[in-house]
């Protein structure tokens, strides 16, 4: 079997996080459900201006705090150049290269492709909500076989709202899911996933999180004060509840970033040298 190297790219800023953890987690319970030959690299962005080059045949980037909207870090041209080679890569190569965007990411690229208005929240989403999928994500094959709506962690700040729907259909994109319904509130829906090409998908929302590693973080003391303190009881009740609904978070956990591996390790395995 050819052996798969992936890239993961740390967007957290030496901040500590979940995030990476339940990345790391899924690409080992893929390596030992699957019996796949995976080797990875951890990149630390934007804390230490680490990138991979293109010798990766997988890309995962990692969700992180702080503002998306423009910057004049070190880090930040250098990324938006290791994407634009990555789409690059795909328009001229017959073997493609495979990006998964998360939440901090996904704004980050959809900024810089133009892809609609990347704005500051009101407040901050912070929990377990239900994502609506559109047409296209229904028939997605990462998300087509998640009921409507499915349930996944947000945690942001950000939003990518009024989406510049000519670019996106002249680039081949697709917008994949939106955010929760929300009747008492005029305000426009947030696009929650976009299909950049058939290799480059990424979520506004988490769907790394797993349900038990987050139940137990949950439950400490210090962040069940936090949630409390900034978002009240009512808020960490509901998230408890839903961490121990396996249709809920556990679902999503298990079904997307697992499916988009493993699309890549079937895409791949012929062209991969042995």
């Amino acid at each position: 079997m050819s052996l798969l190297k992936i890239a993961v790219l740390d967007m957290n800023n030496n901040h500590p996080n979940e995030g990476m953890r339940c990345i790391l987690q899924i690409i080992r319970s893929v390596q030992g459900n699957d019996h796949a030959e995976l080797s990875f690299d951890t990149f630390n962005v934007r804390g230490n201006d680490e990138l991979p080059g293109l010798d990766y045949d997988v890309y995962i980037s990692s969700g992180g705090p702080g503002s998306p909207l423009p910057s004049t870090e070190a880090w930040e041209a250098p990324y938006f150049s290791l994407i634009d080679q990555l789409f690059d890569w795909n328009r001229q190569n017959d073997c493609k290269k495979h990006v998964f965007l998360i939440c901090h990411s996904f704004q980050l690229v959809s900024r810089h492709l133009k892809l609609g208005k990347l704005s500051r929240r009101r407040s901050t989403s912070f929990g377990i909500f239900p994502i609506h999928k559109t047409d296209d994500g229904c028939t997605d094959p990462l998300f087509g076989d998640l009921p409507e709506p499915f349930y996944a962690v947000d945690s942001r700040d950000y939003q990518l709202l009024d989406p510049d729907l000519m670019r996106i259909d002249d680039m081949g994109a697709s917008i994949l899911c939106l955010e929760k319904v929300r009747l008492y509130v005029d305000l426009p829906r947030a696009v929650m996933a976009i299909r950049f090409s058939p290799e480059i998908v990424g979520t506004q929302f988490h769907p790394e999180a797993d349900d038990e590693g987050m139940l137990r973080h949950f439950l400490t003391e210090a962040k069940q004060m936090q949630i409390i303190t900034n978002f009240g009881q009512d808020k960490y009740d509901e998230m408890m509840t839903y961490l121990q609904d396996p249709e809920k978070v556990g679902l999503t956990q298990s079904v997307v970033i697992p499916g988009f591996f493993r699309r890549a390790i079937e895409s791949l395995a012929p062209a991969v040298p042995a």
